[in-house]
Order: structure tokens, then C-alpha cells, then sequence
């Protein structure tokens, strides 16, 4: 799916509100001027001049609407060139598949300035670098780079997500990078652009961040892969794995027991075998409850009796 985001005039505002009034979806969005489907396409109009497309047609709807995006300015340069050569925001997390471990949200300030001392670090998105890589150069970046990360560890990810609660897996990641970008740019920075690794929609994203009490006026760019796309996206994607990976080894050293990353069976294991020496506190502490790795568990625990 393809997310495109611009900042249109007052003129273009008016005349396609026009021209989708027949298209008109509804939305209880209070920051939207109209919401409609287009040839399978979502175009969100915000009253802020902001408008969205989202869709496998994207980009097509979006010309046939008279609306030139960011890629066609740059048809003889490479894919990365045009999208790095400015000042901007990247932010990432990891940790959100894992069983056992928090959060960690990073938003990195990136200019064409940094990208020499970036690449000759060989920094990449962090899905493709080992561990030992990432342990290598995330301390590095975070001394070099201007940067906010943010941690939420497994005993508040618990009483914050789940059913009845504040937050659900989704509106916890935004109110995260809201807050990492947000505090960023409390520095007194300017970026010309910024990115979020796309994790849910654009309409996801501005109905969560309705509940959120801090707020910025900056355009977000939604893109999927993004840690390839763009280096600030792929620093954030590294000091957020090595931030990941130092609160799963201090899990592992309090509990004396090696947490594994991820959500599969290994992780069904070692949470057995926390239930079966420490009880459901233990996992409360380490791990995030509602994943169905809670209730294996607690079978195979069973299973053993």
C-alpha cells in the first residue's frame, strides 16, 4: 500500500472538495475537511490544507487529480538521492513483535552533512545487521546524531495495553513516535521532511493521535520500509534494536533466565519455565501479557502437571 502526503493550496483545497463530494465516506475525524474513496483509493482532505492518499493507486489517483508527487520531480535520480539531499526526521521502533522485551522508539535528525560519516559506518536498516553490528555502531550514532529515543519497558507496556485499557498495540506505537518526534523538535530543530516507518495508516495514525496531549504542525511522510529508503530512518531502526537488545539482556540478567527475541516457540518455553519458577509477576515483568505466547505458556505448564 502507498501513502502520499502534500500540503495542498487553498484553490486546489476548494476545488477538490468538489469534485468528491459524490465520493464522500464518512469519519468522526474532527481534523478533516472530507474523507472519500476514489477507484479504491482513501483521500483524507485535513482542514489544515494537508491532503492524503492512500491506496495501491496512489500515485495515480493522486495525478488524476492534477497533483505532481515527490518522485516524479526526481525521474532522473536514484531512488535514494532525491529523498536524502535535505535536513529530516526518521523515526523507528523495534520490539514490537517480541514476546519478551519493551518498546523502543528512536527519531534521529539527519542532514546531507551526516550521510559521509553514515555510510562509512555502513549503516543500514537494522533487519540487516546482526546484533553484533548494531552493538558496534548504535553507541557511535547516538553520540554523533542528534536523537530522542524512548523506551517502554513490559511492566508499563502491561498497564497500558490490553483490553480496557488506555492504549491498544497500534495507539501505543503512535503516541511513542508522536512523543520521540515531538521532543525532537523541542530542540530548536528544523527538518525539512519527516518519516515514520508506515507500522498502520494514515487514518489510523491521526485518529490515535487525537488522544495524545502533544502535537506538532510538521507533515508526516508514511513509508513502508523506510530503514532502506532513507539513512535517518535506518539510524533510528539501529539505535532503537541496540536499545531493544540492552533491555532484553537486563530482563535476562534479573530474572536469570535468557530471554529470546521474538514470538515463537522458543519464547513459549521460556515463559513456561519463568510461570513455573517465579508465576505470572514474572512475565508481567518481562514480557507483554496479551500476546497469545501468554496463554501457550500457561498450557504447556499445564501439560507438565
Amino acid at each position: 500500500m502507498e501513502t502520499i502526503v502534500m500540503k495542498i493550496k487553498e484553490s486546489d483545497k476548494n476545488r477538490i472538495l468538489k469534485r468528491l463530494l459524490d465520493y464522500q465516506t464518512s469519519s468522526a475525524n474532527p481534523y478533516l475537511e472530507l474523507s472519500s474513496k476514489y477507484k479504491g483509493v482513501t483521500i483524507s482532505l485535513y482542514k489544515s490544507g494537508k491532503i492524503v492518499f492512500q491506496g495501491g493507486a496512489a500515485k495515480e489517483v493522486a495525478h488524476h487529480f492534477g497533483f505532481q508527487t515527490e518522485s516524479d520531480d526526481s525521474k532522473n535520480q536514484s531512488d535514494n538521492s532525491y529523498k536524502e539531499d535535505l535536513p529530516l526526521i526518521g523515526s523507528d521502533e523495534v520490539g514490537n513483535g517480541s514476546y519478551f522485551g519493551g518498546i523502543a522508539v528512536v527519531a534521529s535528525f539527519v542532514s546531507p552533512s551526516d550521510h559521509p560519516f553514515l555510510k562509512s559506518l555502513g549503516v543500514d536498516d537494522s533487519k540487516n545487521l546482526n546484533d553484533q553490528k548494531i552493538r558496534q555502531i548504535a553507541p557511535l550514532l547516538e553520540e554523533k546524531i542528534q536523537h530522542k529515543a524512548l523506551l517502554l519497558s513490559p511492566q508499563k507496556y502491561n498497564q497500558l495495553v490490553g483490553k480496557g485499557k488506555a492504549y491498544n498495540a497500534v495507539s501505543v506505537k503512535v503516541a511513542l513516535h508522536n512523543q520521540a518526534i515531538y521532543l525532537l523538535l523541542e530542540k530548536g530543530l528544523k527538518p525539512q521532511k519527516i518519516v515514520i516507518d508506515a507500522f498502520t495508516s494514515q487514518a489510523n495514525y491521526e485518529k490515535y493521535l487525537l488522544q495524545e496531549k502533544n502535537h506538532f504542525k510538521n507533515v508526516i511522510t508514511f513509508q513502508e520500509k523506510a530503514e532502506s529508503k532513507y539513512l535517518a530512518v535506518a539510524v533510528s531502526s539501529i539505535i532503537a534494536r541496540n536499545l531493544f537488545l540492552e533491555n532484553l539482556d537486563q530482563l535476562s540478567q534479573e530474572l536469570a533466565y535468557k530471554l529470546p527475541s521474538g514470538a515463537g516457540k522458543a519464547s513459549d518455553q521460556v515463559a513456561c519455565q519463568l510461570l513455573e519458577t517465579y508465576g505470572l509477576e514474572a512475565l508481567n515483568h518481562s514480557a507483554k501479557l496479551h500476546f497469545v505466547n501468554t496463554l501457550k505458556a500457561q498450557e504447556l505448564l499445564k501439560n507438565r502437571k
